[in-house]
């Protein structure tokens, strides 16, 4: 069953100003906005709360029974950024965190709080994190996002309901915290159904003839009969493992056992659903709220911990520890299930083809240049004759056309240049290329090209290769038949 933990911050916007200005920490003081000609609260500090000042009130009323008031005008869309980049930082806990605007944050903490001794714990160390870094939270989990946020905004300021007991829980607590309409909060009051014990047995046909389609909604939610959707701010990788540390790492030999102890769990995972690993993320959370990470790759699909360690290992030197990890992450975001002839790889009858795959993997690792293998393919023009072989061991379909001389580099894309002809069917006299002037002295052409008939998305091309007074040599080619002031010339490559 899925657990929910809700984190709010009923001083968000005004904490994170104290941040900034630390001398505002004892001042009552408030965030304003100008609403129909006047301005209105929209954020108190503690400070300002205990002096009766709420969110909702216009400014002047407020400074007239409390002049000492100070007022920073509000910026558009601060909250949403604050809560993004706390969700972000809470990634730490869970892979599941989502924004609840305006204050909250919600986060599926299924299979995560085991991690620092229970649910209790797991509470504690996020209060005590994000209260070391200025914010008042109050926190709540439940087995529904609703219980838990009702839980945590009019519940005890650090509590957990219990499996199957949100109905319990919800039970002496105001309607409000159903999160429903003002309107439909009147009419409640209205009728003196000030809590939720008043009205949680009505039919839920009842509820919505009376108050509308939002009240028994809210209420099944949080009862768990209906389902409530949240959007992570990270989409949450389907391989991923998570060892968190009792004491901060801060030594390489630390941080590469927690390397080995996460690739190994996730390797047997591959192994035991048929995947092999093609590129991975290691994270690494320190104690201040900084995230660092590397990242390495593989040519084909790997389960072989310790060659993928290999991969890593130069790199663990650049992360920083500081004062030390608490929480380490290894993600696997592109996997491919590793076939028949791919699992043989690490049988003893392949050791070489093992060997090989893995050299290349060591060194696209540490020079940072990817290294690949490339087979012909069954196209005319130049740049679509060649394809990568995938896996790095796949079989020639067809034979490479050796016809005419081709060039060492050929551009991925032919780049155009300024030819001068004596006629327009005779070999360039002279080209310029990014703005240096090319005379040829030898030249060898045309060859003509053309493309396939299902592919004619251009016109034929005649290619000559030439040689300048350096004896350096290019391959050009004309785009289609002369046409005066339309013909168009191409660079398509350099012979050695």
């Amino acid at each position: 069953m899925p657990r929910y933990a809700f984190i709010w911050f009923p001083f968000l916007l005004t904490e994170y100003a104290a941040r900034k200005k630390p001398e505002l920490r004892e001042l009552p003081f408030v965030l304003a906005a100008s609403q129909r000609g006047r301005m209105v609260i929209e954020s108190v500090s503690v400070v300002a709360m205990k002096k009766s000042i709420r969110p909702g009130m216009v400014l002047a009323d407020c400074k007239a029974v409390l002049p000492e008031l100070h007022m920073i005008k509000s910026e558009v869309g601060r909250a949403q950024k604050l809560l993004q980049a706390l969700a972000e930082w809470s990634t730490g806990y869970t892979p599941f965190v989502a924004i609840n605007l305006p204050d909250g944050l919600i986060l599926d903490t299924s299979g995560c709080t085991h991690l620092w001794g229970g649910e209790i714990p797991y509470l504690d160390n996020l209060k005590t994190k994000l209260a070391a870094y200025g914010y008042t939270v109050r926190a709540a989990i439940a087995d529904t996002i609703g219980a838990a946020i009702a839980v945590a905004r009019f519940g005890q300021p650090m509590a957990t309901v219990k499996p199957g007991c949100q109905r319990e829980a919800l039970l002496p607590l105001p309607a409000a915290a159903l999160r429903l309409e003002a309107e439909v909060l009147a009419r409640l009051r209205k009728l003196g159904l000030q809590r939720i014990d008043s009205f949680i047995d009505m039919p839920p046909s009842m509820l919505r003839r009376r108050f509308g389609p939002s009240l028994p909604l809210r209420l099944a939610q949080a009862l768990g009969h209906e389902i409530e959707l949240a959007v992570p701010v990270k989409p949450v990788e389907p391989y991923q493992e998570r060892l968190c540390s009792m004491d901060p790492i801060a030594s390489a030999t630390g941080i590469t056992i927690a390397l080995e102890q996460l690739l190994t769990t996730l390797c047997l995972r591959f192994e035991s659903e048929g995947m092999g690993l093609r590129s991975a993320v290691f994270k690494a959370y320190r104690v201040d709220g900084n995230i660092q990470q590397i990242e390495i790759g593989t040519g084909h699909p790997s389960r072989n911990a310790y060659h993928i360690f290999r991969l890593f290992e130069h790199k663990i030197a650049t992360l920083e520890p500081a004062l030390g990890f608490e929480l380490f992450v290894l993600e696997a975001p592109k996997v491919e299930p590793v076939t028949q002839e791919q699992a043989a790889i690490w049988n003893t009858s392949c050791q070489n083809d093992n060997k090989v795959a893995e050299l290349l993997d060591r060194v696209t690792a540490k020079t940072g240049s990817a290294i690949s293998r490339y087979l012909p393919a069954e196209h005319y023009w130049p740049e679509r004759s060649v394809k990568e072989a995938t896996p790095l061991w796949e079989k020639q379909l067809t034979n490479w056309r050796l016809d005419f001389p081709r060039p060492i580099h050929l551009l991925p894309r032919p780049e155009a240049i300024a030819v001068t002809a004596v006629l327009p069917d005779y070999p360039p006299m002279q080209f310029r290329y990014k703005g240096k002037l090319y005379p040829i002295t030898k030249s060898d052409g045309p060859e003509r090209i053309e493309q396939e008939w299902w592919l004619a998305d251009g016109l034929y091309r005649d290619y000559y290769c030439v040689e300048d007074e350096s004896g350096a040599r290019y391959w050009l080619f004309r785009s289609g038949p002369y046409v005066k002031g339309q013909t168009e010339w191409f660079l398509h490559g350099f012979f050695a």
